[in-house]
C-alpha cells in the first residue's frame, strides 16, 4: 500500500484554520466574560442608585413562596433585633458576587430588570445621613418584598435580648430599675449607717436609679439614639 505524500501547503492551511478556530473560540469566551462583567457592573450601579420602582413585575409561578415577606414582618424583625430596612444605595458594604449572580438569574428567568432594591442590616452597615447579616430584597408590590440573597454572618444569638430595652420607654425603664436594684444589693450593708434599715435601702436604691437614669438620658441625647420603632426605616443616624 502506497502512503499518500504530504502536502505541506495543505498542512499549513490546516494549521491556520485551527489557529483561526482557536482565536475565534478565545474571542467568543472573551465576549461572554466581557458581557457578564458589564452586566454585573450595571447591576451594581442599579443597587447603588436611588430606588425608582415600587414594584417589579415578577412571574409569580417562578417565585419561591418561602422568600416572599410582607413589610409588617420585616418591620417586626427590625424592631426586635434593632436593624434597619433601607434603600440599597445607603449600604456601605460590598455586594457579594453570589448576590449579583442571583439577580442575573432572576432577571433572566422573569425577563425583567430588577429595581428598587432594599437591604435589611444593622445600622453600622449603612451610610446614614446626619439628622453582621445583610439581606437583599426586591419589591413585588402591595407591601411585599422578595428575598434575593442573604450573605455575611448570622446575628449574635443574644442580639434580640440586647435590643429589647430599646423597643420602647417601658422596657428601658424596667431595665434601669432592675439594674439599679442589683447595684443597690451589691453595696455592703451598713456602709452609710450602722443600722441597715429598709428606709436606707430605699434611699440608696432611689439614688442609684436617678444616677443610672441620668446616664441613660445623657447617652441617648448625646449620641442621638432613639427607640427601635422610630429607626427601623430611617436613613438618619440620629433619627
Amino acid at each position: 500500500m502506497l502512503l499518500k505524500k504530504t502536502n505541506i501547503e495543505e498542512r499549513l492551511s490546516g494549521l491556520r484554520k485551527k489557529g483561526d478556530a482557536e482565536a475565534t473560540l478565545i474571542h467568543d469566551v472573551y465576549e461572554i466574560l466581557n458581557r457578564k462583567n458589564n452586566r454585573e457592573k450595571e447591576i451594581k450601579e442599579r443597587i447603588a442608585t436611588q430606588a425608582v420602582s415600587a414594584e417589579n413585575p415578577f412571574l409569580f409561578d417562578l417565585l419561591e413562596t418561602r422568600k416572599i415577606y410582607h413589610l409588617d414582618q420585616i418591620k417586626k424583625i427590625c424592631i426586635d433585633y434593632r436593624l434597619r430596612f433601607l434603600d440599597s444605595r445607603y449600604f456601605k458594604g460590598e455586594i457579594p458576587h453570589e448576590a449579583l449572580e442571583e439577580i442575573q438569574k432572576l432577571e433572566d428567568d422573569h425577563k425583567i430588570e430588577l429595581k428598587g432594591f432594599k437591604i435589611l442590616a444593622p445600622s453600622k452597615m449603612f451610610k446614614l445621613a446626619d439628622k453582621d447579616d445583610p439581606l437583599l430584597f426586591a419589591p413585588i408590590g402591595n407591601g411585599y418584598y422578595y428575598l434575593v440573597h442573604k450573605w455575611g454572618n448570622d446575628l449574635h444569638p443574644l442580639r434580640k435580648l440586647f435590643a429589647w430595652p430599646f423597643k420602647n420607654i417601658s422596657n428601658l425603664a424596667a431595665v434601669v430599675l432592675l439594674a439599679s436594684y442589683i447595684l443597690t444589693l451589691l453595696i455592703p450593708e451598713g456602709l452609710f449607717s450602722k443600722s441597715g434599715t429598709s428606709t436606707e435601702f430605699l434611699i440608696v436604691f432611689f439614688f442609684m436609679f436617678k444616677s443610672m437614669a441620668a446616664v441613660v438620658i445623657f447617652y441617648g441625647f448625646a449620641l442621638g439614639k432613639n427607640f427601635n420603632p422610630a429607626i427601623w426605616n430611617s436613613k438618619y443616624f440620629n433619627a
